[in-house]
């Protein structure tokens, strides 16, 4: 019996069968081609078109369980589609297999040519997703590494110092100081070339030199390093303008757009030394011990050992005199609380100005601000002014137990925040939150 190629298959016919009984492989074969000769002509014929390939190889499957038989017939077809569907549709005509009552119902006609067509379709998806990947470069793509070659070949070494610089540094009469060979970098590639790097926090002597001869504008990070990189390069070479990058960011990973805004909003250096020295004078005023004067005696070793002490058996206890058990104060202890004498208005505009800052303003009596310092450094700003001078404190922040407990120790007298964790009964200085500033304000 001839067997169709599965390649020239255009269709396949999914039958279901359900027996009642336990039949076998043969029983089904038999009964399809049996039961469906001379039902459909001789053109027709199942056993005709097997021999001449129209009708591939019919396999079937079985399971048999509690006496009863359930599978599936599949036949591969090469005729058209009518002509297929016609001995699709001849199959459930078989009521009997073997000895057997059964059921035969197709399930589905397959058509080939679109499963096909449907592979086609998946595998030149993942070839083109092949090519696009590993192959085919996006535009973009060359274009960042052209220009990243392009600016790696414009990258320069500047005095005898090699310090990596931007072509331009000769040519032009302002240059812009970085830190390090990777400032350069970001600014050549967004199209800034007058520009020299530091290599590190030392001073070179190249970048000295050049400072007398060029307007210097020193470009460095937002963040507390940037400050100290300030105070440092202008006390040794002569620094014209300063430029911050954005608080928290580095100089190299700004964008075009935040490295021009940084460099339209340049100041001068002797604003910034002005500036540096306010804060620096007001923080070190008040931390100006004083001195308290003692007794010659008792400042010299040797009067303080020949200092004569009274022996403690020549003080005798008063007689008659009545003592109050400690079991009878049975009252707890009150702090008095301090309270502020400033006015409500001035606290409530301090407050409102460091909103977001995470600073905090140091007070005197005179609701003078000695110095403002990040609220990460606020306890150990005043254990470090511990003289009694600090009156009051305004920051940005949540008063805590730790603040309490130090501003206590420091004889502050009020304390100004958004919110506080500890109640007002539980210390002596004056708690100020801001809701306590608001009546006030909506008052006046």
């Amino acid at each position: 019996m001839g067997k169709i190629s599965p390649v020239s298959s255009k269709y396949i016919v999914h039958t279901q069968i359900q027996v009642e009984g336990v039949v076998d492989r043969p029983d089904v074969i038999g009964a399809v081609f049996g039961q469906t000769e001379g039902l459909l002509g001789s053109e027709l014929e199942l056993r005709e078109l097997q021999r001449s390939g129209r009708i591939g190889r019919i396999e079937v499957k079985l399971e048999s369980k509690a006496g009863k038989s359930d599978g599936s017939i599949i036949i591969p077809s090469s005729l058209d589609k009518a002509e297929t569907v016609i001995i699709a549709a001849a199959l459930e005509t078989i009521q009997r297999i073997g000895p057997c009552n059964a059921k035969v119902k197709i399930e589905k006609i397959e058509d080939i040519r679109i499963s096909k067509r449907n592979f086609v379709i998946e595998r030149a998806k993942e070839l083109l997703k092949q090519l696009t990947d590993d192959v085919l470069p996006d535009s973009q793509e060359i274009t960042d590494e052209v220009a990243s070659s392009v600016r790696m070949m414009e990258i320069t070494e500047y005095g005898k110092d090699r310090l990596p610089s931007g072509p331009n540094i000769d040519e032009t009469e302002e240059v812009i100081l970085v830190e390090g060979r990777a400032d350069v970098l970001n600014l050549l590639k967004h199209g800034i070339k007058n520009v020299v790097g530091m290599n590190g926090t030392d001073i070179p002597q190249s970048i000295i030199e050049l400072s007398n001869k060029k307007i210097i504008t020193l470009f460095v990070d937002g963040d507390r390093g940037g400050d100290l990189i300030i105070k440092a390069v202008s006390e040794i070479a002569e620094i014209d303008y300063v430029i911050k990058a954005p608080d928290g960011k580095e100089v190299e990973e700004i964008s075009k757009k935040e490295i021009h805004k940084a460099l339209r909003s340049k100041v001068a250096i002797e604003q910034i030394k002005m500036d540096i020295s306010k804060v620096t004078d007001s923080l070190r005023k008040p931390m100006i011990r004083q001195q308290y004067s003692r007794d010659s005696s008792y400042n010299n070793r040797e009067n303080r050992d020949q200092q004569q002490y009274t022996p403690r058996e020549q003080y005798k206890p008063r007689e008659n005199q009545q003592y109050t058990p400690r079991e009878q104060y049975k009252e707890p202890y009150k702090p008095v609380q301090a309270k502020s004498t400033m006015p409500k208005e001035g606290l409530k505009k301090m407050l409102d100005d460091l909103i977001g800052t995470r600073g905090a303003y140091i007070l005197d009596n005179n609701s003078n601000i000695l110095g403002k310092v990040p609220t990460s450094e606020l306890t150990t700003t005043i254990k470090d002014l511990n003289n009694g001078n600090i009156y009051a404190i305004v920051f940005d922040g949540s008063i805590t137990k730790e603040i309490v407990t130090i501003a206590e120790k420091s004889n502050v007298k009020v304390l100004v925040a958004m919110d506080s964790r500890i109640k007002s009964s539980e210390t002596p200085i004056d708690i100020i939150t801001s809701t306590d500033l608001q009546p006030a304000v909506a008052q006046a």
